[in-house]
């Protein structure tokens, strides 16, 4: 079962993830995850530029190490690095002191540029050990529009009108810049990024999120 939107209910019971941010103006938070990729990070910092978009990057730390440059060219265009671990490893199948590493081999990897409190387990998922233990060093982020770009089962039309459907002020949105979700990205993103600014919206950073660290 795909949940594009977030239930109310997952969200009440976790208060101290960040779901969304609670505002009245048409903003909207895009967010990217598993970067920086060759190709398509450079694809999504174009796109963002023509829409003068902003976006927080939560990304592998791997990656951040195998792409100096592309990692330099989000920072320099005004967008936000984030903590995704180190090498994409699922809460539960590995150890939570492993977990713990993965963290903070990210924010090594992370430290080059400017720093974030911001963390994303991949797959949005941790299980309790972990949760209680990241939560007091990390923000924890997570989204209410999921846009499931990354399935292949799904046509572009159909991830572009449930992400537009879904979308409200102060949605978290998550996109991939992944080889994986890459074909489907190049359609909707500039779709969607057009519908938004039509209707007045602006795409702005976590950065007020992150200066306000953990709650």
């Amino acid at each position: 079962m795909r949940l594009f939107k977030t239930p109310f209910f997952i969200q009440i019971l976790f208060p101290n993830i960040l779901w969304s941010v609670k505002t009245n103006q048409k903003i909207i938070y895009l967010t990217f995850d598993d970067g920086p990729t060759p190709f398509v990070t450079p694809f999504v910092l174009e796109t963002l530029d023509k829409f003068e978009a902003k976006a927080t990057f939560f990304c592998i730390g791997h990656h951040l190490l195998q792409e100096p440059e592309i990692t330099h060219k989000i920072t320099k265009e005004g967008h936000l690095l984030a903590n995704h671990t180190q090498f994409h490893s699922k809460a539960g199948n590995i150890s939570t002191v492993d977990f713990l590493k993965e963290i903070q081999a990210c924010d090594s990897a992370l430290g080059f540029y400017r720093n974030s409190s911001l963390f994303r387990p991949p797959y949005g998922k941790l299980n309790f050990s972990t949760y209680w233990k990241v939560r007091k060093f990390k923000k924890i982020v997570l989204w209410d529009v999921l846009t499931y770009d990354f399935d292949t089962k799904l046509s572009k039309e159909v991830i572009l009108k449930n992400a537009v459907k879904n979308t409200k002020n102060g949605s978290i949105v998550v996109f991939h810049d992944s080889d994986k979700a890459f074909e489907n990205l190049k359609y909707v993103l500039s779709k969607y990024l057009e519908h938004f600014s039509s209707l007045g919206f602006s795409f702005e950073t976590l950065e007020k999120v992150n200066q306000n660290k953990i709650n």
